[in-house]
């Protein structure tokens, strides 16, 4: 039966989905996974179809437009953003927004244009058309409904089937058009001399345009043919004159990748073929682990183990965190799967991610390289997602959908009968937690038998400093060895999570910290260029002369940051080449390719930076790592600092010693006997991870059970308090009624971050141990909590957080 109407999830953050009619004339247009505009008050917004039936639809809205020639989402996708929705408690359009590509989606403007005012009729048609005739004759509907002062989308639908008017969309807002391309292709076949000589006679220039095409298969490019051999436009359009050929555009994917370095895969050792095949044996549907140390190859493994089902035409996804999607990282996946490979970046233009995301929802690219939203990509016959370093917090959206893509990604394979391979050398503790129902795949030593490097945990507390390094944490230690290396021609990587000039400014005289106006935290100090700026607001202002509180001059910085560690190493190496990457650095497009390459070709000493330079990093000359100050995130109030900390220490240690001179490590620290920095001066992961699994059963935390951080935020503190207090006994309430002791409810407490962006921040937390109950719970909680879905103050339920900050 023809559909008579359709339900459509729209971009906001409604509860349900709104069912519109669906005109005869696009009946057959609309089904699951298209794209329909639609009016939504006074404005049309696209949404996307979820369901359509044969209901009545006499007190319907009817869809506008049908963008698409085909759905842009499959029914396994549909799903997918369905059971997102359902875990995350999100409205299922917002979920739906984050599947597609940001531009596909949007606010767009319905125009009506006058085109045969005789074919309209009497009545309200004509009202209609003779105001639109009045506003120029082409007008946005909405406009034509606010004069009016009534809804006019019936009437326009009965003009456009009159052939009166014609209803089209400003097609920006349907997303980047596909890229096109000229193509010149042969229409005649002249096999023989003299056929040619009676054709083209004495235009010599169109003969040869017409037997390079011929050579070249009968299809050219026409920018090979005008840019690189020289043909003028007017020998190809005196070629079409003759009908020997035409010129036609063709669609043509925008990849700034293409052409790009390649990376040819080394041969597997003998370690990781037996890892390929106990992967290959993954059932469909199910995930394995591989758990390889730093240097053990396991790039070559993920790729290696499903070459031969790319090669056949089926789909892969592979996941990376974003600051390790590099060239490096592309090069080696293109250096496996060729051509078939599309890039989803953020740093590519919103055309260039609806060119890849088009190509590989029309199977023209089978695989899929990018970061967290990759996990999306609409990759047809989909037999594996990988996902490297997945213990990363990077694959955890900060927004809604608070989705995790590892989850979404071990969900989607159920859907689709694919499989997960979940790699790191320090895996997360909940996959580590769950090893019992995965297939776990070990890579215990690096190719080629190479060593581990050695680490040393150096204490700041007792070994002499270097007397010239000033706030620099800088041992003589760790002056010797550089200094070492450098004189050897080798490289070293120098690691110091944080940013900036100093860590803030304080007043030598009354001791006041310059804070932010708008969050609970200090001001950075930066000196390229010079301001204190807040890293999580991006509030600035100039570094002050004198104190605001007392007016005393003398202001001395505090702290240490990667601005500060670049003026000590040029002044104490200074004819060290030096290449700092951190956010501030790495901001311009394709900034990150530009030092890793420098890195790569030996142009660079030392490399220095924040986490980015932590992961995913082959270097062979670097044969030492430092790690300046270990202890920057280690004694956070959240319960994963200790996890990330050893994370961290161990995945920038392994960047040392990958070449044939080995290497070392030098980890400073003024706690160096925690067990996280021991754990990971041992390479220890499976030591780390039985202290800090039985550290978190009592207070019981993740991965022993469920968590929800219920962050309440607003503009004021008293008011956030209250609300909180609230939404606590509400929740307390509702867990005494139907979980009784099954479920912990925790707090309110002012966040540890307890202002950010003007907001002050309490928070609570939810968990408990019986997941279906609490499922249950959070569900009900999400729709029915105070302060939910209205007033100034907001309510956010984070579900599975990897911070409470």
């Amino acid at each position: 039966m023809i559909p008579t109407r359709c339900s459509v999830a729209l971009p906001v953050p409604a509860l349900r989905p709104l069912d519109y009619a669906i005109p005869h004339a696009l009946a057959d247009r609309v089904e699951p996974g298209t794209r329909v505009v639609v009016p939504v008050r006074s404005r049309e917004l696209i949404g996307m179809v979820l369901s359509v039936d044969t209901g009545p639809t006499a007190h319907l809205k009817p869809v506008l437009l049908v963008p698409d020639a085909r759905p842009l989402l499959s029914p396994q996708l549909l799903k997918l953003g369905q059971w997102i929705a359902g875990y995350y408690s999100t409205p299922i359009g917002i979920c739906l927004k984050s599947v597609l590509p940001a531009a596909l989606w949007g606010r767009s403007r319905l125009m009506a244009e006058v085109r045969n005012p005789a074919a309209a009729s009497g009545g309200a048609s004509a009202h209609v058309l003779r105001e639109l005739e009045r506003s120029g004759g082409r007008v946005a509907a909405a406009t034509l409904s606010r004069k009016l002062q009534r809804p006019v989308w019936d009437v326009l639908q009965r003009l456009e089937r009159a052939g009166a008017v014609a209803l089209s969309t400003d097609a920006p807002n349907l997303g980047p058009a596909a890229g096109t391309e000229r193509v010149l292709v042969l229409t005649e076949a002249l096999p023989s001399l003299v056929e040619r000589e009676r054709v083209f006679g004495r235009a010599s220039r169109q003969r040869a345009a017409y037997e390079v095409a011929d050579a070249l298969g009968g299809e050219v490019h026409v920018q090979h043919l005008t840019g690189q051999l020289g043909f003028s436009s007017a020998v190809l359009k005196g070629l079409v004159a003759r009908k020997v050929a035409r010129i036609e555009d063709r669609e043509h994917l925008r990849d700034p990748f293409q052409g790009g370095a390649v990376t040819v895969p080394p041969q597997a050792t003998d370690a990781q073929s037996e890892a390929c095949a106990k992967i290959r044996g993954t059932s469909p549907g199910g995930a394995a682990v591989l758990f390889g140390v730093t240097g053990s190859g396991k790039t070559l493994v993920y790729l290696e183990a499903f070459r031969r089902d790319a090669a056949h035409g089926a789909g892969v996804i592979v996941l990376v965190p974003e600051i390790s999607l590099t060239s490096q990282t592309i090069a080696r996946v293109r250096g496996v799967f060729g051509e078939s490979v599309a890039v989803l970046h953020s740093g590519l233009s919103d055309a260039e991610r609806s060119d890849a995301w088009r190509a590989l929802a029309a199977g023209r690219r089978r695989v899929a390289v990018g970061a967290r939203s990759a996990v999306f990509a609409p990759v047809q016959r989909l037999t594996a997602i990988i996902i490297d370093e997945e213990h990363d917090a990077s694959y955890k959206n900060g927004e809604a959908p608070r989705y995790h893509a590892r989850d979404v990604a071990l969900r989607r394979a159920t859907i689709e009968g694919a499989r997960v391979v979940l790699g790191s050398a320090t895996p997360s503790l909940e996959t580590w937690a769950a090893r019992d129902r995965l297939r776990v795949v070990s890579l215990p030593h690096r190719v080629q038998a190479q060593r581990l490097p050695e680490v040393q945990l150096v204490d700041l507390r007792a070994e002499p400093q270097v007397a010239e390094s000033g706030a620099v944490p800088w041992s003589q230690i760790l002056d010797q060895g550089v200094s070492a290396e450098l004189s050897a021609g080798s490289q070293a990587i120098l690691l110091l999570n944080r940013r900036g000039f100093a860590h803030f400014l304080q007043c030598s005289s009354c001791g006041v910290v310059c804070e932010c106006p708008h969050c609970s935290i200090s001001l950075t100090v930066h000196h390229t260029p010079e301001r204190m700026r807040c890293h999580y607001c991006g509030y600035g202002e100039p570094i002050p002369t004198a104190c605001g509180q007392c007016g005393a001059t003398a202001q001395g910085t505090r702290g240490t940051g990667t601005q500060l560690l670049e003026s000590w190493l040029a002044e104490r190496f200074p004819g060290a080449r030096l290449a700092r990457m951190d956010a501030d650095t790495t901001s311009a497009k394709w900034s990150h390719h530009r030092i890793l390459e420098a890195v790569g070709q030996r142009r660079v000493d030392i490399l220095f930076g924040t986490q980015m330079i932590a992961k995913g990093l082959d270097f062979p000359g670097v044969t030492l790592v430092g790690v300046v100050e270990a202890d920057t995130g280690l004694h956070l109030p959240d319960f994963r600092a200790a996890e990330r900390t050893f994370q961290l220490i161990a995945q920038v240690a392994g960047r040392a010693g990958r070449g044939p001179k080995g290497g070392r490590v030098l980890v400073q620290s003024r706690t160096p006997d925690h067990y996280a920095l021991q754990a990971a001066a041992r390479h220890d992961f499976v030591g780390f991870a039985e202290l800090e699994l039985e550290a978190r059963r009592d207070p019981p935390y993740p991965p022993h059970v469920s968590l929800v951080n219920i962050v309440v935020s607003g503009m004021r503190d008293e008011a956030v308090a209250s609300a909180a207090a609230e939404v606590a006994d509400w929740m307390r309430g509702l867990v005494a009624a139907h979980a009784r002791d099954l479920v912990d409810v925790i707090g309110p407490a002012p966040a540890p971050l307890a202002r950010v962006k003007r907001r002050w921040r309490w928070h609570i937390l939810v968990r408990s141990r019986d997941r279906p109950l609490f499922d249950r719970i959070i569900r009900y909680a999400t729709q029915k909590a105070p302060y939910v879905s209205k007033g100034p103050v907001r309510v956010v339920f984070d579900r599975d957080p990897v911070s409470v900050m």
